[in-house]
């Protein structure tokens, strides 16, 4: 049986044992003697045992200790608002996990990720569901698919960092990368949305993609075998890579071929229980009967539970880390210089003298641009205190020209003015003096009559 691993350090040796195991090893027993034959490379030989040695019993110690540390799967779910996300989250691994209702009037794409412990016999697993909200709602759906690809890539950013620790503890670490991309795809019978062909061509590249085919009871099944074609064909011709069932391993590899042919898997979800002879069931109710979302007949759901957790759930875990999770590490590393190829490899201490020369010029660059933007800036505000000044100064002597001339005209008016005013006077003084002899000339003459 294919033994899940808690991650992808333990992946790793578990691969290489498996490999070592299928290839290199053949043991036979016969008479307490066990014959092994070892590869030594170029150089190898045969050599045979006396008698049992115990090495044998390294698989039951990687299961013991894999069973120990428990397990991790991290599946991201994209889909619309309202296709069965989580219904059918709830129908494979068969519990009622928290369901939010989202309505259709998100302004943007948000993350929800939700985080359960399920224990089934002895194993244990840490289980990520993480649901795109709002996916498909908005009117402008031209960047819908990048909060998507930030998170898939802030998980593997968060991975690499703690394996780029000096002090780094990848066992206890929990591995919250995406394992599996479940896309859920409307029944509309005929064609994929470009919106979806966007979408999963921009996740390709980064996680396994199962396109899956929501609510497949809407449409018929002559309906529901031509939009498989059609979606096949459509993913094809635009170069979208799909998520393969792996057919390396004999023990899996006919079942898995056969699922291959069968892609994408057309579902049904359904918490609710019908009656179905004297069995309850999951399905959905319908006047014309009963749907059963367990009954091969009637959807695909057992195929996919089938390849995603009883089958396949190790191989999407181990192509997150081998695939997925390397180019993304690849590229990182060599934005930081770090590289392996060529006659020359960079050591991380010479790519980091590198980048600190680097940092440290680009400081001085930016610290140089900052001080000549500043000498300009106070240059400027100089020159421009400076026109100030001049248009001041400028202005002040017009007012002050225009206040003497003012001023001037003033006291040139003052001046008439009082020239006047003693004319008046003296005209007055001449009217009273007149007035003043006329009554001394009258009375004069009464006293004479008298």
């Amino acid at each position: 049986a294919v033994v899940s691993t808690q991650s992808g350090h333990y992946a790793g040796y578990y691969n290489e044992y498996k490999s070592y195991l299928r290839m290199v090893v053949r043991s036979e027993v016969k008479s307490n003697h066990i014959n092994v034959r070892r590869n030594l490379g170029g150089d190898s030989r045969e050599l045979a045992l006396s008698g049992h040695v115990g090495f044998d019993s390294l698989p039951d110690q990687l299961v013991n200790k894999c069973v120990n540390l428990g397990f991790d799967m991290n599946i991201l779910c994209v889909g619309e608002t309202g296709i069965g996300k989580s219904t059918l989250m709830d129908c494979l691994f068969k519990a009622n996990f928290d369901d939010t209702v989202h309505t259709h009037k998100s302004p943007n794409v948000e993350i929800s990720e939700h985080i359960y412990n399920l224990e089934e016999g002895n194993v244990k697993l840490r289980l990520a569901i993480v649901d795109s909200v709002g996916y498909g709602d908005q009117i402008n759906k031209e960047n819908s698919y990048k909060p998507l690809v930030d998170y898939i890539d802030n998980q593997f950013e968060k991975y690499l960092q703690e394996e780029l620790k000096i002090k780094r503890d990848l066992v206890n670490f929990h591995d919250s990368r995406v394992h599996v991309c479940l896309y859920f795809l409307a029944p509309t019978g005929h064609s994929v949305r470009a919106l979806d062909l966007v979408t999963m061509k921009a996740l390709d590249t980064k996680c396994n993609i199962i396109p899956i085919i929501a609510k497949s009871d809407t449409i018929s099944k002559s309906e529901l075998d031509t939009f498989k074609n059609n979606i096949m064909t459509e993913l094809k011709n635009n170069g979208v890579e799909i998520y393969t069932f792996p057919v390396d391993d004999e023990t899996v590899a006919d079942v898995n071929n056969e699922m291959n042919e069968m892609l994408p898997f057309a579902v049904v979800g359904s918490r609710d229980k019908v009656t179905v002879g004297e069995a309850q069931v999951r399905g959905r109710e319908y006047p014309w009967g009963v749907v059963e979302i367990e009954n091969e007949l009637h959807c695909d759901f057992v195929k996919l539970r089938e390849m995603l957790i009883r089958t396949n759930m190790e191989d999407l875990r181990e192509v997150t880390h081998r695939k997925h999770y390397e180019l993304y590490r690849r590229g990182k590393l060599k934005q930081m210089g770090i590289t392996d190829d060529g006659a020359h490899p960079v050591s991380l201490q010479e790519t980091y003298e590198q980048r600190r020369a680097e940092h440290v010029k680009e400081l001085e660059r930016i610290e140089n641009e900052i001080r000549q933007n500043f000498v300009n800036k106070v240059r400027e505000k100089d020159l421009e205190i400076k026109k100030t000044e001049k248009e001041i100064t400028a202005k002040y002597e017009a007012l002050r020209k225009e206040n003497n001339e003012e001023k001037k005209k003033l006291d040139e008016e003052r001046k008439k003015v009082e020239e006047e005013l003693q004319v008046l006077l003296k005209r007055k003084e001449e009217l009273e003096r007149i007035h003043a002899d006329q009554a001394n000339g009258v009375k004069d003459h009464k006293k004479g009559k008298k």
